[in-house]
């Protein structure tokens, strides 16, 4: 009996590893055959502006060759200016559009999405589309940017907050535009108006992760509201499960190792992942649907219960006003 059970459990290690992996690639394929392009191939873009924040890679990387394709003017704000250089070369070169700049911004930092905001007010006469793309996943340690604001936190929603409320004016000025606002469908059950820093505690790589990205759609519902008689259409999404270095720069047990083992298997292609952020920039009927959250190209009730809740909405708007240190020179609503 001992010897049978020796020898199951050495084919069990042989056999069911294998198995495993077999079944997540099936699941992959599955997933990335399922996920729907955005159909908007006949849209053309010229004349139009688009700055689009964490474009030197991933999902951020292809919706900006996307619109550099249509022939719009394409404006990438990154944080490494040698990549996003070569980034912004290489779409030059496959997309035959010229019109490709990159700007210096770290959404982590107050000052220079300031600096970066500054510089497009004095060189940009329109800014047609603005997707909200840069992001990290939680970090495992709780660390404070030079603002004090949590490091996750303020990459992902503070700076996006404060980029946006600056550019606004620009923004309705070239009615009928844009805002999308690149969130997950990693949301928070609840969001403490009195811990977005989490300076009270309960913090974690994860929950860091998901109450920014409850952020993200609690602010483009709040925005759409203020925005939408002045012509600006406001909509937030959820990109997927996509294989992206994002992973690569996560925290935590779970999120760092856990999906960096299993993502190039089961996830979406850079390509496939921008697909609802191009739909939303560029399909005409997105130009009429607005305080949305997306997936795969349509309207999803994931993000139902955030969306409901304006009075949280409106206490986080609040909240962060006051975080960033809004002066009344950079309120356009």
């Amino acid at each position: 009996m001992e010897i049978w059970s020796m020898g199951y459990v050495t084919w069990a290690t042989i056999i069911v590893p294998p198995l495993l992996m077999t079944l997540v690639y099936v699941l992959g394929i599955l997933y990335r055959f399922k996920t729907p392009l955005a159909n908007v191939d006949h849209i053309r873009m010229d004349g139009k502006t688009v700055v689009i924040t964490g474009a030197s890679a991933g999902i951020g990387k292809e919706a900006a060759r996307d619109m550099a394709r249509r022939g719009a003017r394409v404006i990438l704000g990154c944080r490494n200016i040698p990549k996003s250089t070569k980034v912004a070369e290489d779409i030059q070169r496959t997309t035959g559009n010229k019109a490709v700049f990159v700007k210096q911004l770290d959404t982590s930092s107050l000052t220079s999405v300031r600096r970066f905001a500054d510089q497009i007010l004095a060189e940009e006469t329109r800014i047609d589309v603005l997707i909200l793309n840069a992001g990290i996943a939680g970090l495992d340690d709780r660390n404070l940017t030079a603002d004090g604001l949590e490091y996750t936190m303020a990459t992902n929603h503070f700076g996006h907050f404060l980029l946006t409320n600056i550019l606004l004016g620009r923004i309705k000025e070239s009615k009928p535009s844009r805002v999308v606002v690149v969130s997950s469908d990693s949301l928070a059950e609840t969001v403490k108006i009195d811990n977005l820093n989490f300076e009270k505690g309960g913090f974690g790589p994860y929950k860091s992760y998901c109450q920014s990205k409850s952020c993200n759609v609690l602010f483009s519902c709040r925005l759409a509201q203020l925005a939408r008689q002045d012509g600006v259409i406001v909509n937030s999404m959820n990109p997927g499960l996509v294989y992206t270095e994002i992973f690569d720069k996560s925290g935590g047990v779970f999120v760092g190792q856990f999906f960096r083992l299993l993502v190039p298997f089961l996830g979406k292609t850079e390509v496939q992942g921008a697909q609802t952020i191009i739909y939303l920039a560029a399909a005409e009927e997105t130009g009429k649907i607005a305080g949305k959250f997306f997936e795969d190209c349509k309207i999803s009730s994931t993000a139902d219960a955030l969306l409901r809740d304006e009075d949280l909405a409106k206490q986080v708007w609040e909240a962060s006003e006051s975080l960033v240190s809004l002066q009344p020179n950079e309120k356009h609503y």
